[in-house]
């Protein structure tokens, strides 16, 4: 059996995977974001209450491991900061731990159990409260060794001016430091910022602008023109450059099958490779994707 967690920056979720195929979910507890005894202590007690002894921790994270330092990038965790996580978990445990970013499990899950299965190059791609992804090739996550790969939504990229009539938009701060950047106008949050910014500050939820784009509201139908045409452009130059076999969506505004279809359309329209069947498609993968992840990769070094 193998012990598993997704761990954001307010829930650590809990497994059980017996198999990539038998994993139980065992519930939740927060996360202790600034005490990393306490932190430490609800890892601790997942492993006492196991039904039998483990034989490997799996863990998705929502941060990065440096490939370089081993150092983990954990904003949203500050007792996890800058720390070498891996040894650390491996030392408090005792057991071996396989250590990933929650979009490149995700990404793993979707390649493995989802909507990428059978495909050679599968994008996973995060379009929730912000903009992420992983990326998988011939099964295997290329960011293995920990690193960066996969984050479309940072770099100063996003289109200034675009749409019919043309508008223009604000270059905004991003988290990661940067100006300018996917995440800041394209997850969910960023969506509810452009509606704002394109309708004298009318102050709506993503999922609000989605529902009135589909019910014809002209506000929010000019949004997600926008919005589209914001991501498309990006995300066709990376199909040129990756040639992914599938593109799966996951998050909260893949909840919107119409609106990833017409993401799907917009960025086929702009790639060399014409492609007749759909390139972007919502996820498949329902149970927990970060600790399917997880596990799959616990698994494959069980096996090693």
């Amino acid at each position: 059996m193998i012990l598993c967690f997704d761990i954001g920056g307010s829930a650590i979720k809990i497994a059980h995977a017996h198999a990539v195929d038998d994993i139980r979910t065992t519930g939740t507890r927060p996360t202790p974001g600034r005490d990393r005894d306490a932190f430490m202590a609800v890892l601790k007690q997942a492993l006492q209450d196991a039904p039998q002894p483990p034989r490997r921790v799996a863990v998705s994270i929502a941060g990065v491991i440096d490939p370089d330092t081993g150092r983990a990038q954990v904003a949203n965790i500050p007792c996890l900061n800058e720390r070498a996580l891996h040894a650390e978990l491996e030392g408090e445990l005792g057991l071996p731990v396989d250590l990933a970013n929650d979009a490149d499990c995700f990404a793993l899950a979707e390649a493995v159990t989802g909507a990428g299965r059978g495909h050679d190059v599968v994008l996973g791609l995060i379009l929730g409260t912000g903009v992420g992804g992983g990326l998988v090739i011939r099964g295997e996550l290329i960011n293995a060794s920990g690193g960066f790969a996969g984050e479309w939504g940072h770099g100063p990229v996003a289109q200034r001016t675009l749409g019919q009539p043309p508008v223009s938009l604000p270059v905004l701060a991003c988290g990661c430091g940067q100006s300018g950047c996917l995440d800041t106008l394209c997850g969910a949050r960023g969506m509810e910022a452009l509606h704002r910014h394109l309708h004298d500050n009318e102050s709506l939820d993503s999922r609000a602008i989605v529902e009135g784009w589909q019910a014809g509201n002209p506000n929010a139908m000019r949004t997600i023109e926008i919005w589209t045409e914001l991501l498309a452009g990006p995300l066709s130059m990376i199909q040129n450059l990756i040639g992914a076999d599938v593109m799966t969506v996951g998050g909260g505004l893949s909840n919107s099958a119409p609106l990833i279809a017409g993401l799907d359309r917009a960025t086929r329209a702009r790639i060399l490779r014409r492609i007749t069947r759909p390139l972007i498609v919502p996820a498949e993968c329902r149970i927990e994707p970060g600790l399917v992840g997880a596990a799959i990769l616990a698994f494959r070094q069980d096996q090693r």
